[in-house]
C-alpha cells in the first residue's frame, strides 16, 4: 500500500502483527471516546454554572432524545463500517464506494425528515419524558437546535464510521478533537455573548454543537476529497449516491438491532435508576457518581469491540477465518489487561476520585464506594461479551448479540435485583452487576464457540462472474485503487 502523505488510502488489517495493528488502532477509538465524554461533561458544567439548574436539566432531558437518535445512528453506520471493511478486505474498492454512496444518501435523507419532524414534534416529544415545566421552555429552545444539527452530526458520524471500516482511526481522531474543541470554546461565548455576539442562552449551547459539527464535517470531507481518498466516488461516479436496494437492506435491516443493543442497555439503565432512587438521595447521588467512573471504566472495551469488528470485517472479506479467531483471542486479552488495570486504578483511587463530586463528609461517599467495591469488576467480564460482540458482528450476526442482551440484562439482571431488594436491601441492585455480566459472557462465549455466526452474511452471496449479484454495481467488481496493492503473504 502507498505511503504517499499526499494520497490516503484504505489501511489494510489482513497481514502484520494482530497485537500491534488492533493496538494501534483501538488506541485513536479510546481517544475519541474519551473526547465525547469531555465534551458532555464539560458542556454540563458550563450550562450548569452560567444558566443554574433548570437549564441543566432541560439539557439532560433533551439529551435523552439524542442519546436515542445516536443509538439507531450507531447500529446504521456500524453495518456500514463492516460493509466496507468486507469490501476492503475482498479488494473490492468499487463496492466499498457504493456502500458510502448508498450510506451517504440514506443518512441525508433520514438526517433531513429527522431534522424537520424535530423541530415541529420538540414540545410532544418533551411533554412525553415528563419534562419538568420550569425546563419545558429551556428544553425546548435547546432540543429545537439539536435537532437542526442531526444532518451534520449524521454525516460526521457516518464519514468516521466508513474511514474506520477502511482502517483508518487517525482521521476521525483527529476530527473529532476539532470538533469537541470548538464545541467547548463556543459554548461560553454564544451562551453568554461577547462583543458583538449576542447571548443565546441555552440554545447558544446548542448552537455551539451545531457549528462544531458542521466546521468538523465540512473540514473532513474536504480533506478526504484533496487527498483523493479512493473510497469518494468521483464526478464519473456520481452514480454511487443512487441507492443500491441490496446494500440500503442490509444497512438497514443489519443496521437497528445494533442499534438496538444501545436502547436496552439505556432502557435498563433508566429501570435500575427507579430502583436506586426508591433508597433516596443519598444512595441516589452516590450510584450517580459511581456510574460516571465507570463510564472511563468500560471505555477500553468499547475501542476494543469498535477496533476488533473493523479488523475482524476486513479478514473475513479476504476470508481468513484463522486470522479472525486469532484476533478475538486478542481481543479479550486485551480487555482483560486494559479494562482490568482501569477497574484497579478505580479501587485504589475511588475516594479521591468521589471526592471530586461529592462534598467532603458525605455519607454519599461510603455508598459509593460500597458500590464500587461489589460492582466494577463486573465491567471485566462485560468487556469479553463487548469484543465478542464485535467479532460476531462482523459477518452479519447482529441479532444473537442483541437477544444475549436482552435475557442478561432484562430478564436476569432487572428481575433479580427487583425481585430480591426487599430480602437484600440496595445490595440486590449492586449484585445484579455482575451476575448480569456473568451470564452474558458465558452466553456470548457459548454462541462464539458453538453458534452459527461464521455462516451468517450481510449480503446474498454474489455469482462467481464479474457481475454484482443484487448490490446495484453493474460493473465487474474488480475496481482498484492504484495505490491499493494486495499482500504479498499472510
Amino acid at each position: 500500500m502507498s505511503s504517499s502523505p499526499t494520497r490516503a488510502g484504505p489501511r489494510d488489517l489482513t497481514q502484520g502483527p494482530i497485537a500491534k495493528t488492533l493496538a494501534a488502532f483501538a488506541l485513536p477509538v479510546l481517544g475519541a471516546n474519551i473526547l465525547q465524554s469531555l465534551n458532555g461533561s464539560v458542556n454540563a458544567i458550563w450550562i450548569g454554572n452560567l444558566l443554574g439548574e433548570a437549564a441543566l436539566t432541560a439539557t439532560s432531558n433533551a439529551n435523552l432524545v439524542l442519546f436515542l437518535l445516536l443509538g439507531a445512528v450507531f447500529g446504521v453506520s456500524m453495518a456500514a463500517t463492516i460493509l466496507i471493511g468486507q469490501a476492503i478486505g475482498a479488494r473490492d474498492v468499487d463496492k466499498a464506494k457504493c456502500v458510502v454512496g448508498t450510506g451517504a444518501s440514506f443518512f441525508f435523507g433520514i438526517s433531513i425528515g429527522l431534522a424537520v419532524a424535530g423541530w415541529f414534534l420538540t414540545p410532544t416529544i418533551l411533554g412525553w419524558l415528563g419534562t419538568p415545566g420550569a425546563a419545558m421552555a429551556l428544553a425546548t429552545d435547546y432540543l429545537r437546535v439539536i435537532f437542526v444539527a442531526v444532518p451534520a452530526m449524521n454525516g460526521f458520524a457516518f464519514a468516521m464510521a466508513a474511514l474506520r471500516g477502511a482502517g483508518d482511526s487517525k482521521t476521525p481522531f483527529k476530527f473529532m478533537a476539532l470538533a469537541v474543541a470548538l464545541d467547548i470554546a463556543l459554548n461560553p461565548l454564544l451562551i453568554r455573548g461577547f462583543g458583538p455576539i449576542p447571548a443565546f442562552g441555552i440554545a447558544g449551547s446548542a448552537l455551539a454543537t451545531l457549528i462544531a459539527q458542521v466546521v468538523s464535517f465540512a473540514a473532513l470531507v474536504s480533506l478526504l476529497y484533496a487527498r483523493q481518498h479512493p473510497l469518494l466516488p468521483r464526478r464519473h461516479e456520481l452514480g454511487h449516491f443512487r441507492p443500491r436496494p441490496a446494500l440500503l437492506s442490509a444497512i438497514v435491516v443489519k443496521g437497528l438491532p445494533m442499534g438496538l443493543q444501545m436502547i436496552v442497555i439505556s432502557g435498563a439503565a433508566l429501570t435500575m435508576m427507579g430502583l436506586v432512587n426508591g433508597f433516596g438521595i443519598e444512595t441516589a447521588a452516590a450510584y450517580g457518581v459511581a456510574a460516571q467512573l465507570w463510564t472511563y471504566v468500560q471505555m477500553p472495551a468499547l475501542a476494543i469491540g469498535a477496533a476488533v469488528s473493523s479488523m475482524a470485517a476486513q479478514n473475513v472479506g479476504a476470508g481468513l477465518w484463522d486470522r479472525v479467531g486469532r484476533i478475538a483471542g486478542v481481543g479479550v486479552g486485551f480487555n482483560l489487561a486494559m479494562t482490568g488495570t482501569m477497574v484497579v486504578i478505580l479501587y485504589l483511587v475511588d475516594r479521591l476520585a468521589l471526592g471530586l463530586f461529592l462534598p467532603e463528609g458525605s455519607a454519599a461517599i461510603e455508598i459509593a464506594v460500597h458500590i464500587n467495591d461489589l460492582a466494577s469488576w463486573s465491567f471485566v467480564l462485560f468487556g469479553i461479551t463487548i469484543v465478542l460482540f464485535g467479532v460476531v458482528r462482523a459477518t452479519g450476526a447482529v441479532f444473537p448479540p442483541l437477544i444475549i442482551l436482552f435475557i442478561s440484562l432484562l430478564l436476569v439482571r432487572l428481575p433479580f435485583a427487583s425481585h430480591l431488594v426487599d430480602r437484600l436491601g440496595a445490595d440486590a441492585i449492586w449484585w445484579s452487576f455482575p451476575l448480569g455480566s456473568g451470564v452474558s459472557a458465558v452466553l456470548a462465549l457459548a454462541y462464539y464457540r458453538f453458534g452459527g455466526w461464521r455462516q451468517a452474511r450481510f449480503l446474498p452471496e454474489e455469482p462467481a462472474t464479474g457481475e454484482a449479484a443484487d448490490t446495484g454495481v453493474a460493473a465487474p467488481t474488480m475496481d482498484r485503487d492504484p495505490d491499493y496493492q494486495a499482500p504479498q503473504s499472510r
